[in-house]
């Protein structure tokens, strides 16, 4: 579920996505990892055609790195985090099952499009803008882990957690917007474009971000409906995702 105040790491929901039973062996979760990482790798390069792609093997081990780093920190400082990643949940909203195919799709084009224009050579970026696709990817990631270390209700759907004793969230990031993880989404994906090269996927890249902007909507709607105390916490946090705007 998205949380209180934050949405889903649609990344990590891809990674590390709900299996039949609640707890695993940890081999398992490597092994489901390991899997996801071959999709993302065979949409990338198959779509580019050739395996000669540097910028996409930069990407890979861009990717590869930073799970690799954040999944041991996020299980340390939330430790519930990948728990309630890899059990079932009830009472996802309706309206959430439909846009986290759509997010997903989305994402996923992204790569595609990525590829497909390094293999026909529709737009041609020049390697410094890598540097900015990096600088973008580092400030995504920070609200991202800021909100996963923060927040104990962080899901991939959008629902309440009654079992869980849910509560609004109104520390660390949460002071400034109340849904820090999709400003870091918006700008981690917002990325890929630079960090691969391709102006065309900007284009999936937009289709995403109207789908989170649309989700942030129906889910503050939802907890302001459903969740006790979260409409006292959006008067002290007026903003949804950025500060000073919206």
């Amino acid at each position: 579920m998205a949380t209180p105040q934050a949405g889903p790491h649609l990344l990590l929901s891809f990674w590390v996505s709900m299996p039949p039973q609640p707890k695993e062996p940890v081999w398992k979760l490597a092994v489901r990892a390991a899997v996801r990482t071959a999709a993302v790798f065979g949409v990338l390069f198959g779509s580019a055609g050739r395996l000669d792609w540097h910028r996409g093997w930069f990407f890979m081990s861009l990717t590869i790195i930073t799970l690799a780093v954040i999944l041991p920190v996020f299980q340390r400082e939330n430790p519930g985090f990948l728990r309630m990643r890899l059990q079932k949940t009830h009472g996802t909203k309706l309206f959430d099952r439909v846009i986290y195919v759509i997010l997903m799709v989305s994402l996923f084009a992204c790569l595609a499009v990525a590829g497909i224009d390094a293999r026909f050579g529709w737009s041609s970026l020049s390697f410094e803008w890598t540097y900015l696709g990096l600088f973008l990817y580092v400030a995504g990631c920070i609200p991202i882990g800021l909100a996963v270390a923060t927040n104990p209700f962080i899901e991939r759907t959008v629902r309440i957690q009654k079992e869980r004793g849910h509560v609004a969230v109104t520390k660390g990031p949460y002071r400034v917007v109340r849904h820090p993880m999709y400003a870091g989404i918006l700008l981690m994906i917002g990325s890929w474009p630079l960090l691969l090269g391709s102006l065309w996927s900007y284009l999936p890249w937009a289709a995403l971000a109207v789908t989170i902007v649309v989700r942030t909507v129906l889910e503050d709607r939802t907890l302001r409906r459903e969740l006790s105390g979260y409409e006292e916490y959006t008067q002290r946090t007026r903003y949804r995702l950025i500060p000073e705007i919206w």
